[in-house]
């Protein structure tokens, strides 16, 4: 299949030159379900991207959809603001009973505003909240939002410039294999920590990622995030994790730091909570962290109650009964066993990953976003990510088919091969 690009003058006329993923896929798309999408033109899609995590469960996953129809014909409550509603009750009570409970996390529950960067905002103003400090240590190559908070503790350096003023009260440190092994872990971090002539202020907190999407599908070790848990405790700081897009089963379990066995003092979820791709977002932390004042935080679009009603609907369908780990699982060896017989080939290539998060990256940045552009034109979406674009990133939907996941995975041999 050639697909070729439409006329997209409305899109480039009136938009913002700010916009980006429509300039890598330039199709007008008009329809989705599972995990494929179609353009206008009637040509379909095979979506290894997901809406950037957002919609684990594919697209108008028939389950979610059925329960989002039902509350809008019975007019539920729509917009909420914090007001108590039965939709959010039944939320609140699934993801105690299906999530909490069951892996014995205490956390309460914030709902800080729509997206992931709002989340990551809260979780840092209340860490500093509680331990009454300005600075927070995060690693290189993080990505943690868009806003200035979440900027501060971003690594990416064109990311950070579009704030326009100086980003303060973050410190960034190695993250996992920065030096390739060659430094013992968190050596110079507890160096800094433990000289009184370091410069370092005392952080806060520390927040990391478990496995780094935007910046290039690093995966932390268990042991190392284990390390880092005993640091920030033996050190007197938060531990938060960003488990905005590697969440909600992404690498496996349904939260992404379970196989290292640690219980961060603050989680944040957003993108594929919601289950439909409906903005929703929490921050998460335990009990004895509660000590805002009401409306010390808020925003208005915290409530959104067709979120609440999907969310719930997912937890239900997905994650009650642990066939969903045991399938990511599974379907991540499909694509591992695919990626090493692709790498031994092209000797300029390696991948990483865990679950249905994986990267490929190249020595020559370029090749990435060439394999991700013949993607494109051959029907499937494939993003790039990593300080240079030279990782192709692979995100799937968790309910993706053997069948579908294989084709992409082809897909993505042909255009290795083509474009060497």
């Amino acid at each position: 299949m050639t697909i070729t690009p439409p006329a997209l003058s409305v899109f480039e006329t009136l938009e913002s030159e700010v916009r980006s993923y429509c300039r890598g896929w330039p199709a007008v798309f008009d329809r989705a379900q599972g995990a494929r999408l179609t353009d206008e033109d009637g040509h379909s899609y095979l979506d290894f991207f997901a809406g950037a995590g957002s919609l684990n469960y594919g697209h108008n996953n028939p389950v979610l959809k059925r329960a989002l129809i039902d509350y809008i014909e019975r007019d539920g409550i729509t917009h909420g603001l914090d007001m108590a509603t039965t939709a959010k009750r039944a939320f609140l009570e699934t993801f105690q009973n299906v999530i909490l409970r069951p892996r014995d996390l205490p956390y309460k529950v914030m709902f800080p505003g729509p997206t992931g960067t709002n989340a990551v905002e809260s979780a840092l103003k209340l860490a500093r909240k509680v331990k009454g400090r300005e600075s927070v240590v995060s690693f290189t190559n993080a990505f943690h939002g868009m806003s200035l908070g979440s900027l501060a503790v971003t690594g990416n350096a064109f990311k950070r410039a579009g704030a326009g003023i100086p980003l303060v009260h973050g410190t960034p440190m190695p993250f996992d294999n920065y030096f390739d092994g060659q430094v013992p872990d968190f050596l110079w971090f507890e160096r800094l920590l433990e000289d009184q002539g370091s410069g370092l202020n005392k952080p806060a907190a520390v927040i990391v990622e478990t496995v780094q999407g935007e910046g290039g599908i690093n995966v932390a070790r268990a042991e190392w995030l284990r390390a880092l848990q005993e640091l920030c405790h033996r050190q007197d700081m938060l531990l938060i994790v960003d488990d905005i897009q590697m969440g909600c089963g992404r690498t496996g379990g349904f939260f992404s730091f379970e196989e290292a066995g640690i219980t961060p003092d603050i989680v944040t979820l957003s993108k594929s909570i919601s289950g439909y791709g409906l903005p929703m977002s929490l921050c998460l932390f335990k009990p004895e962290l509660d000590i805002w004042e009401p409306g010390e935080h808020n925003g208005t679009f915290r409530g959104n109650n067709p979120a609440f009603v999907t969310a719930a609907a997912a937890l239900q369908a997905y994650w009650a009964d642990g066939q969903m780990e045991k399938q990511t699982v599974a379907r991540g060896e499909q694509i591992e066993q695919t990626l090493l017989a692709i790498c031994a080939e092209e000797s300029t290539a390696s991948f990483r990953g865990r679950g249905l998060v994986w990267g490929m990256e190249f020595e020559d940045p370029a090749r990435a976003s060439a394999v991700c552009a013949r993607a494109f034109e051959l029907g499937l979406l494939l993003e790039t990510s990593g300080p240079q674009s030279e990782v192709v990133k692979l995100l799937p939907p968790l309910t993706i088919t053997p069948e579908e996941l294989d084709e992409g995975l082809r897909t993505l041999a042909r255009c290795v091969r083509e474009t060497a």
